[in-house]
């Protein structure tokens, strides 16, 4: 498998190192604040709020204000009026009540909210949720069976218990909307998420994946998989080894194009990928593919790096995806570097990374929290918008050159789950075969909901199979440099 990786495309030309351009004077000043409650969070969602197929955003603020940010274009974002919130530390946007417009669960210290769109970028508060003063990290949804949204919830640590912070991580659950009220089940042991995924793994199966931090379960916690099926976790019996780390965020993407996907996962020091074997088990990747990204890559502090929002993406549309890691110092972590830039690691011909952030002008070393790579002006080249803590926002155009075509993939069916989260679209191109699965949930405090973005390189067609949640199969063809909008 790991053999593959690394040959799989040894033909393609090398292309050029990306670069981008820094147009954070379009953003207004925001700034993710607070004290050792927001050491964490600080993430951003992603999402056409207005249906003029120009990606709008919704950023945390810890102890500042949350920001609804409307692109007006040309890199320019204006704030619009959403109910003031404060203690949040990210959201993810979604279509909860099947209208066609997106809506956004704000994940906070204490109350969380569900923010209802009108499709206009207006948002009201939906109905009330179970009551609890939780402080909320990490968060993924799935639709059942039964056409039935199920959102998962990560708390942190458990503010009340007095014997805290160490050995004290709260318990997490699952909600459901219920006949007028939200339906609340807890997901336990619960060992400190700071993010979640549900998503098909390695065996094909859809599997909430939950990465938990180390530096508050202290011990008998690990990283966690629990099958969505039959509602348990995973162990030694199904092929799960136990991996305990400081874990931070996920992502996860096929690199392969055998239809199973890669999974990263960002840490203190290592940042650990698990290739996914045909035998339904996950395995590290060697240190050689050059994904680890350890230490600092630019000044002279040695220490190791803090992984936070890890995101693959195809930033030159080569056909082969990229990875993008948001670094930062928790604080003021002693033994841990504190100016730690930002990695952008371009995937090579022959399946290893090379770090490009320095010479592609993104590798700042604010305290990184959340991000996004999204196509912000449509011209087909991946942006990058980066959440810090303590610091300004950064807002960054692609402006590499002889970047490949590209396709993007909008998904729309009847019934409750309207975008078709959980479908996995896999793109043929040439020879290149690419997959990518529709999902709510990972990174670090936020994510995208957008059509799923596919590089081709020299290719001006490519055909697409979906897979639908219910495993129906269509096939479709798409033109290059443009969005195919598949309507089930």
């Amino acid at each position: 498998m790991i053999r593959t990786l690394f040959c799989l495309f040894a033909a393609m030309p090398v292309a050029a190192d990306p670069l981008f351009e820094d147009r954070s004077s379009g953003l207004p000043e925001h700034i993710y604040g607070g004290g050792w409650e927001h050491f964490v969070g600080g993430g951003v969602a992603v999402f056409d709020c207005n249906g003029d197929a120009l990606p709008d955003m919704f950023a945390a603020g810890g102890e500042n204000p949350a920001k609804l940010l409307v692109n007006q274009g040309n890199f320019q974002f204006s704030a619009a009026p959403i109910a003031e919130m404060t203690g949040v530390t990210g959201a993810y946007p979604l279509d909860i009540n099947a209208d066609g417009a997106l809506d956004l669960f704000v994940m906070r210290v204490g109350q969380n909210q569900i923010m209802m769109g009108d499709g206009n970028c207006q948002f009201t508060r939906d109905r009330e949720l179970p009551p609890n003063d939780d402080w909320t990290t990490a968060f993924s949804a799935w639709w059942d069976t039964d056409d039935r949204i199920v959102m998962a919830i990560g708390n942190y640590v458990d503010r009340d218990d007095p014997e805290g912070p160490f050995g004290a991580c709260d318990d997490n659950y699952l909600l459901w909307p219920g006949d007028g009220d939200y339906v609340q089940t807890p997901l336990t042991p619960g060992f400190c998420p700071l993010s979640m995924l549900a998503a098909n793994d390695a065996r094909g199966r859809p599997t909430l994946r939950i990465s938990n931090d180390r530096h508050y379960y202290v011990r008998g916690g690990y990283e966690q998989m629990w099958d969505i099926a039959e509602q348990r976790f995973l162990g030694a019996e199904d092929g799960w080894e136990t991996v305990s780390l400081w874990g931070m965020g996920i992502a996860s993407r096929d690199l392969t194009g055998d239809g199973r996907d890669e999974v990263m996962l960002t840490s203190m020091g290592d940042q650990l990928m698990q290739i996914a074997g045909d035998d339904g088990t996950y395995a590290a990747a060697p240190f050689t593919i050059g994904t680890y990204a350890q230490r600092p890559h630019t000044g002279d502090d040695g220490r190791p790096s803090t992984g936070w929002h890890a995101e693959f993406a195809d930033v030159d549309n080569d056909g082969r995806a990229d990875l993008f890691i948001a670094k930062g110092n928790v604080d003021q972590m002693p033994g841990l570097a504190i100016k730690d830039p930002n990695n952008l690691l371009m995937q090579n011909a022959d399946g290893t990374f090379r770090e490009t952030a320095a010479t592609a002008g993104i590798a700042t070393k604010d305290r990184s929290r959340g991000a996004a790579l999204a196509d912000f002006d449509g011209d087909g080249r991946l942006d990058l918008v980066v959440m810090n803590r303590r610091a300004p926002m950064e807002l960054y155009r692609n402006i590499s050159p002889d970047t490949g075509n590209w396709l993007a993939v909008a998904l729309n069916q009847p019934g409750g789950n309207v975008n078709a989260v959980g479908a996995t679209v896999v793109v043929v191109a040439g020879d290149i075969r690419q997959s990518q699965q529709l999902t709510v949930g990972g990174g670090h405090a936020g994510g995208k909901a957008l059509p799923l973005h596919f590089g081709l390189g020299d290719a001006t067609e490519a055909r697409v199979q979906v897979t639908w949640p219910d495993g129906t199969v269509t096939t479709h063809q798409g033109a290059a440099n443009g969005v195919l909008n598949i309507n089930r």
